[in-house]
């Protein structure tokens, strides 16, 4: 088996009919986004904004902050780069498993990463004894919310946790809410302005199918921090048919909502269906964690249906696997092919 870095590498194989490796809105790219792009199509020859003003005007007032918060990059994994580059962290702390782009960006600033092992027995969910693991010469702490690729919202109190320690040890804490729209789950913007040193991560690449596009940002208080940022950053990193694709997201206010309407009703029928076939974890947003065989992303490679192996996440294994939520219809693929390989190996 091939493990890829990410999900959604269908380049490098032939035949894959349904891709469940990636983790993006089951409901697809939106008319309003396609018909923004292709009407403004004919001002592309031009250099994109390097400041984007008009985005950053609509994204500011969805999401209720002042506009100085923002840093616009190419996806959430640029700003997640360019936040270690311009902070120069000599140890971050991650869970463990997570989102692997944290520790590579520490790593490529010339840190060291800690890891905080998650716990099977509480289905791997972040939890507030996460801040105990806070110590003084800790410089940076990230939390995935819901975190990837185990799917759940951190317990109450653990934002609030973090927060505290992170003050007291002189550190500051990157909440990722790239995955958060999908939950319904509360953002942590509103301690923003007391706390210059929490920083947000969000993309529009999730929530809006816009992962060809590339469009992500940071929001932070502290003008140093947003303006190291944008520093890191090529003069051109947001590209025009992104920059006018994020304007239109930004008018689409009831689109997360009907996004959650889907996943409400499906998620739950999802994880009771693959729940008579494989071990299922608690999830919240748009994908699941599960675990079954070690082999079993081969067999569905050769069906057709591409599952992300978490082989390359810390504190999982080659037995465990995400996928992403899809139409019904896709889903029900998904279903009967992993019944015809049970079936099979009876």
């Amino acid at each position: 088996m091939t493990i890829d870095a990410h999900g959604g590498n269908t380049f490098a194989y032939s035949g894959v009919r349904y891709d469940f490796s990636v983790n993006l809105n089951p409901l697809g790219m939106q008319k309003p986004i396609l018909d923004a792009v292709r009407d403004n199509a004919e001002t592309f020859d031009a250099y994109p904004d390097t400041r984007c003003r008009a985005l950053r005007r609509a994204a500011g007032e969805r999401e209720g902050l002042p506009e100085d918060y923002f840093v616009f990059g190419n996806g959430a994994a640029d700003i997640i780069v360019r936040l270690c580059m311009a902070l120069k962290p000599k140890k971050a702390l991650v869970t463990a498993p997570t989102f692997s782009e944290y520790e590579a960006a520490v790593t490529l600033a010339g840190g060291q990463t800690a890891r905080y092992a998650l716990s099977e027995a509480e289905n791997f969910q972040v939890t507030p004894a996460y801040a105990q693991a806070v110590t003084a010469d800790t410089d940076l702490v990230f939390l995935c919310q819901p975190n990837n690729p185990t799917g759940q919202l951190a317990a109450s109190g653990t934002v609030e946790a973090l927060l505290a320690a992170c003050r007291q040890a002189g550190a500051r804490l990157v909440i990722d809410e790239c995955f958060l729209e999908f939950t319904g789950g509360q953002s942590a913007k509103a301690y923003l302005a007391d706390n210059p040193h929490l920083i947000l991560l969000k993309a529009f690449t999730k929530m809006y199918s816009m992962a060809g596009l590339r469009l992500g940002y940071c929001l932070c208080a502290d003008s140093a921090v947003t303006e190291a940022v944008a520093a890191w950053g090529q003069s051109w990193s947001v590209s025009a048919p992104a920059q006018v694709a994020g304007i239109a997201a930004c008018a689409m206010t009831e689109h997360p909502q009907k996004t959650r309407a889907y996943l409400e009703t499906e998620r739950p029928w999802l994880m009771q269906q693959l729940g008579r076939l494989v071990k299922v974890y608690p999830a919240d947003g748009n994908f699941i964690l599960f675990r079954a065989g070690p082999d079993l992303w081969q067999k569905c490679m050769d069906r057709g249906v591409m599952l992300r192996s978490c082989a390359n996440f810390h504190g999982l294994g080659e037995d465990f696997y995400r996928i992403g939520i899809q139409s019904h219809s896709n889903n029900l693929e998904l279903l009967r092919t992993l019944e015809e390989i049970f079936s099979e190996s009876r």
